[in-house]
Order: C-alpha cells, then sequence, then structure tokens
C-alpha cells in the first residue's frame, strides 16, 4: 500500500506554497510524523509531516517549486515500513503538471501565483515579459526569482518611487534614498536573509515609513500582583502541567486597557479610523527562524486561565513550526516579551496594519519609595518598566499616556481571578 501526501491546506487565505526543502531523499524510511519537507506560503513558513511509517517511494516535486494546495509531493510505501531492505533511490521526479488552465488572470494579466505577484511588484519587475512554468504557464516564485537573477531582468519603476512623483511625496523621498553598500570580504561569514526574516524586514521597514512612532514608558510596582502569582502558582502548574508566568496578567491588564480607549484597538482605512470591534492579542514569540506573532482570538472573552492557556498553545505551535496562516492573522495590538537578561525597557516597532505594541521589561527588585499611613517609606518591590509605541498618525499623547497608564494600573492593581 501507498500513501500520496499533498500539499495542505494552510489557512483560508493560502493558495499556494513553495517547497523550500526536502528533509528526506527517496529509499529513506520515515516514522509517522517525521518531517518530510519545509513548505513556505505567503503566510507562515510549516514542516510537512508524514501521515504514516514506511519508505520514500517517489519524491514528486523539486526544491524550490511553487504548487498549489492539494497538489501531490511525494509517495509512500507503507508495505516497506517493516522490511529490512529499502528500495535503491531513484531521482526525484519533476512535479506532475495539472490540468492546462489559462495563462491570463481574471483580471487580463499574467497567469501568477500570490507570493510570484508580491516579489514583482516589490522588485519593479514586469510580469509582462515572463513565460511561467506552472500549471497552465502560470508565473510562480522560481520563475520571478530566476528573472531577477539575470542582470538583463526588464523592471518597472514602482509608481511611489518612480521619477515623476511629486516634489515632497515620500515617493520622491525614497526615489532619491541612497543606501551605502558594503562589500563582504573573504574572512566574512554571508547568512543569506531567510524567507522569513526577508518579510520580517519588508515589514518592519514599511512600519517605520507609514507611522510615525512616538514611545512612552511607564513604570510598574508588582508587589500584589507577585504576591498572588506565588500563592497559586504551584497549584496552577500541577492542575494545568505549564507555569503561570506574567504574560497573562499583562494580556488580560492589556484587554481591560483596550476597553476602555478603543482607539488604540484601530487601524487606518485610507482617511478613516476603523476602531475594530474584536479584540484579538498577538503575543511575539521568538523562533529559529525568527519572530512571529501568533493571535489570541477574542482575548476579552478569556479568563485568565483561558488566556495563559492559548498563549502556551501558541508558543508551543510556533516552536514545533505547526502554526499555520490563521494563527497569525487578524490580530488587533500586539504584546512583545523578550524575556529575562537585562532587558530594561525597549520600543517594538508596530505589528502593521494596528496602531500600537506594548513591550514588556524585566522584572527586578529595586528600592523604591511608598507611602505608609502617610509617611515616605524605602522599600524593595519587585518594578518592570512597560514601554508603548504608537501611531502618532491617530494616536495622541494623551491617547497613548493615559492607555499605558490604564495597564500598569491594572497590573498593580493585583485584582486577578486565577
Amino acid at each position: 500500500m501507498s500513501i500520496t501526501v499533498t500539499m495542505p491546506q494552510m489557512g483560508e487565505s493560502v493558495v499556494e506554497g513553495t517547497l523550500e526543502k526536502w528533509v528526506v531523499r527517496e529509499g529513506d524510511h520515515v516514522e509517522k510524523d517525521q518531517t518530510l519537507c519545509e513548505m513556505t506560503t505567503d503566510k507562515v513558513d510549516a514542516e510537512i509531516p508524514s501521515p504514516g511509517s514506511g519508505v520514500i517511494a517517489r519524491i514528486l516535486v523539486p526544491e524550490g517549486t511553487t504548487v498549489d494546495v492539494g497538489a501531490e509531493l511525494v509517495v509512500i510505501d507503507t508495505d516497506a515500513a517493516g522490511s529490512d531492505s529499502a528500495p535503491a533511490p531513484r531521482p526525484a521526479a519533476a512535479a506532475v503538471p495539472a490540468a492546462p488552465a489559462e495563462a491570463t488572470s481574471a483580471e487580463g494579466g499574467p497567469r501568477s501565483s500570490p507570493l510570484a505577484r508580491r516579489i514583482a511588484e516589490d522588485e519593479g519587475l514586469s510580469l509582462d515579459q515572463l513565460k511561467g512554468t506552472g500549471a497552465g504557464g502560470r508565473i510562480t516564485k522560481a520563475d520571478v526569482v530566476g528573472q531577477l537573477e539575470r542582470s538583463d531582468a526588464p523592471r518597472a519603476a514602482p509608481p511611489e518611487t518612480s521619477a515623476s512623483a511629486a516634489p515632497g511625496t515620500l515617493g520622491e523621498l525614497l526615489g532619491r534614498m541612497r543606501v551605502p553598500k558594503y562589500t563582504p570580504s573573504s574572512e566574512d561569514t554571508v547568512v543569506p536573509f531567510s524567507t522569513i526574516r526577508k518579510r520580517i524586514a519588508e515589514h518592519m521597514i514599511v512600519s517605520k515609513i507609514v507611522s510615525p512612532h512616538v514611545g512612552t514608558v511607564a513604570e510598574v510596582d508588582l508587589h500584589t500582583l507577585v504576591a498572588q502569582r506565588e500563592s497559586v502558582k504551584a497549584a496552577f502548574k500541577k492542575a494545568h502541567g505549564f507555569n503561570l508566568t506574567y504574560l497573562p496578567f499583562v494580556v488580560q491588564s492589556v484587554v481591560r486597557a483596550l476597553k476602555q480607549v478603543p482607539r488604540m484597538n484601530s487601524t487606518v482605512v485610507d482617511q478613516n479610523i476603523i476602531e475594530r470591534s474584536g479584540i484579538h492579542i498577538g503575543v511575539a514569540v521568538e523562533t529559529e527562524k525568527g519572530l512571529v506573532v501568533p493571535v489570541i482570538r477574542d482575548a476579552d472573552h478569556l479568563s485568565l486561565t483561558g488566556l495563559a492557556e492559548a498563549i502556551e498553545k501558541l508558543a508551543g505551535k510556533a516552536r514545533d513550526r505547526k502554526l499555520v496562516a490563521d494563527d497569525l492573522h487578524g490580530g488587533t495590538f500586539t504584546i512583545s516579551n523578550p524575556g529575562r537578561q537585562g532587558n530594561l525597557y525597549g520600543f517594538a516597532v508596530i505589528n502593521q496594519p494596528q496602531v500600537g505594541i506594548l513591550r514588556m521589561g524585566e522584572v527586578k527588585k529595586r528600592p523604591v519609595v511608598i507611602d505608609s499611613n502617610g509617611d515616605d517609606t524605602i522599600a524593595i518591590h519587585p518594578m518592570m518598566y512597560l514601554s508603548l509605541s504608537y501611531d502618532h498618525r491617530i494616536i495622541d499623547g494623551v491617547t497613548g499616556n493615559g492607555f499605558l497608564y490604564r495597564v500598569a494600573r491594572n497590573l498593580e492593581s493585583g485584582g486577578f481571578e486565577v
């Protein structure tokens, strides 16, 4: 018996993916859930696991090929699972072509994948000059990248950076920018950008250009919260199997503040401010391939325990590279927790199209002045800095500072139900 593994549906909006790397070869024995290959989509990178044990009989798609959802990737011979000898390896076959299709899109331009279109637009490359090698003449990522690598690749000037851009506009400024370049020496180590790193870089640049960032910092006294957490953390771990960190408390404090200051839960569309109806909190997670921001849906409907469970689940999926596109889509506000190791405070870049991001500092004991029955005294309390970056297009100082003040007071109150 054989199993044919296909390109899975990795989120509602994902229609295709690029096979970046094969982890196995023909003739290899694989166990159930063992990684077969690495796929990249417009939204997320993921590893494709084996649905069963067996021997890799045929690899159907070469590395670097973009395929549609449902396309056949590899055939696994399950009858050979218990055999002592595996079949001799055979060279990877070319991808099986799909049924013929029109080579033009519904809009009249060349038929192309969304990823190929995005890369071409970013690089100012005209798709009209390309011949697609995908199904039915479809232009794929590999076609665009191959053309860009050729020095004579015809480019179309991006509208925003064209020479005719009006003086004083963003397009005119970008058109005049000249970024100094460094020529690597033979002693340097060259580390090419991964696909995720490229997207992170693009997103950060766009965010800094689009949103005028303003930062503000609050000092938070966690004396009451730390005492509450200490009193319940052992029972919490026994009941749920993981540690209760400070992050769920911060998330719930942010959710409460967003209800009071809905402008921080907004986005900008053309010349309109859209105050979002749902509160969906993105939590930045560092992985071996870069930063990802999975989203806690309807965070305002979850208890503190529910938030802790959602964070633990999403962080685990991120570490195991099992996030799907829908896990990363639709956030309305983001919280960044860089962790310990001397992190006092810093300012994060806004996660577009949101208008604010909160960054947590390290919890450290410091001497502070407190009011004790009307007298000032010095005590040692656990303290933390919270920093807020907000979009000054629609968030004024009073609003931004008022929001951060509410988050800080929510944390200091210690009024959480665990």
